[in-house]
């Protein structure tokens, strides 16, 4: 599950909890760069996603309803927590506060809490039912809206990696803009016949399953694109693409100088289109552009060699005139770090003005087996140069693994780093493995970590 083979929103998870242990919790495990302290702030929660301060210093917490599929809002205030909304479809991919309200991004809907507690669907029916779903809104300089919608397939192909077509059998990808399609198919065995029965089936590419292509095959641009960036009112309206080519823009942030920011997760080596060695990426975002998905990883070919495989074959392109030449990112991560949330650093008292501080989720996935961790990959928090766009570790576990699997008190899934009004750095932790299990979580075992000057 733990792997980018499987996103922690995907709604096909196999994964179970387990109330047979209690989280273990040492700050002592984890090493932080110099100058810096770690301490446990608070514990309790069920898989949380994300978090964001209020004006009265207090924290909202997002829990996605993983495992649990209880998705909540929570609020802590001195040191209570206290539960602000539920009943949100699954997962809940994030929050923010505006105002007084609280925007929720859940599985295509974007809800907003009133300050009396009443609420109102300001966007729905957005393609969020396939691998990725809607991310958290961030708030524009414009007073607008802007999330990411992630891509319904790895690489533009929905083939049998995609366990949601039994449920939505003609949900694919959606381009962003007009594109033209080489017309490549992909040969599967009929995942929708019952037990004992085999057809072979042909998919082509932005197509639902089992329908296929035929060369310079022309696909319509929508609005509500897979991959994409979206832009819409306060209320909603307007709803407008602001970039495409994204494969899952998990989260968004703006800077003080209102530059928009993206934090994208890379391709996998899955399905009947795998790329592998594919990077993670922040991008400096502008409007009206094409970031490369499905055809590039950070502004490479994917037909390049480096992305074959152990023991596959070269992908081709799957268009055939690519609508401007791919960015290259701001910041590139490992392969299978899975980046999920950051935020950029203005406290001069903690570090350098603009920093980029990133929380890598991590993987468990090397060489086609779930059980063996990726020796220093993911699992910790990032820190990168505004000027550079150069990264290093900042906080991560002394072993360099995720704590279930080594046996310390440190970090198991980050998911989240905000900076908070005390000029500390708070980071939330998704919960943590039973005896290093990747099949199993442990219920209320997320963890909020706070980082401080010495």
């Amino acid at each position: 599950m733990i792997s980018k083979e499987a996103s922690i929103f995907d709604q096909n998870l196999s994964c179970q909890t387990t109330n047979d242990q209690e989280r273990y919790l040492n700050p002592a495990d984890i090493y932080v760069s110099n100058g810096y302290r770690i301490e446990v702030y608070a514990t309790g929660l069920n898989f949380p996603v994300n978090m964001v301060f209020t004006e009265y210093g207090e924290i909202l917490i997002a829990e996605s309803g993983c495992f649990s599929q209880n998705p909540r809002i929570l609020r802590y205030s001195n040191g209570v927590f206290q539960t602000v909304a539920q009943d949100f479809n699954v997962p809940l991919s994030g929050i923010n506060y505006y105002n007084g309200d609280i925007y929720v991004s859940h599985r295509g809907t974007v809800t907003v809490i009133h300050p009396d507690g009443s609420r109102t669907d300001i966007i729905s029916g957005l393609p969020s039912n396939g691998d990725f779903t809607n991310n958290k809104v961030e708030i524009g300089p414009d007073n607008k809206l802007y999330f990411g919608q992630g891509s319904a397939t790895n690489s533009g192909i929905v083939g049998t990696d995609n366990q949601w077509v039994r449920n939505f059998a003609f949900l694919h990808d959606y381009p962003g803009a007009y594109i033209m399609l080489q017309g490549q198919n992909y040969i599967t065995n009929n995942m929708l016949l019952p037990e004992g029965e085999e057809e072979l089936v042909y998919t082509g590419a932005f197509s639902p399953y089992g329908v296929s292509n035929y060369p310079y095959e022309v696909r319509k641009g929508i609005i509500k694109a897979t991959g994409s960036i979206l832009r819409a009112n306060l209320d909603g309206t307007q709803l407008e693409q602001y970039a495409w080519g994204l494969r899952n823009a998990v989260r968004l942030k703006f800077d003080s100088a209102g530059n928009l920011f993206a934090a994208n997760q890379g391709f996998d080596a899955r399905g009947s289109r795998p790329i592998a060695n594919a990077t993670d990426h922040i991008y400096a975002i502008t409007q009206g552009l094409w970031y490369g998905w499905p055809d590039f990883s950070a502004g490479e070919p994917v037909t390049s060699r480096r992305f074959i495989p152990e023991g596959g074959q070269q992908v081709e392109f799957l268009l055939t005139n690519h609508p401007n030449d791919a960015p290259v990112p701001f910041a590139i991560f490992p392969s299978n770090s899975n980046i999920m949330g950051f935020d950029i650093n203005y406290y001069e008292e903690f570090s350098d003005i603009g920093d980029f501080y990133v929380a890598e989720f991590g993987s468990t996935w090397q060489n086609g087996n779930l059980d063996i961790p990726n020796v220093g990959i993911g699992h910790r928090i990032s820190r990168t140069s505004l000027y550079s766009g150069g990264s290093m570790t900042f906080a991560v576990n002394r072993s360099g693994f995720m704590a279930s699997y080594s046996g310390e008190g440190g970090f198991g899934w980050p998911t989240d780093v905000v900076m908070g009004p005390d000029r500390s750095m708070y980071i939330l932790d998704f919960g943590s493995n039973p005896n290093g299990s990747v099949s199993e979580f442990l219920p209320y075992s997320g963890v909020i970590w706070r980082i401080f000057r010495e």
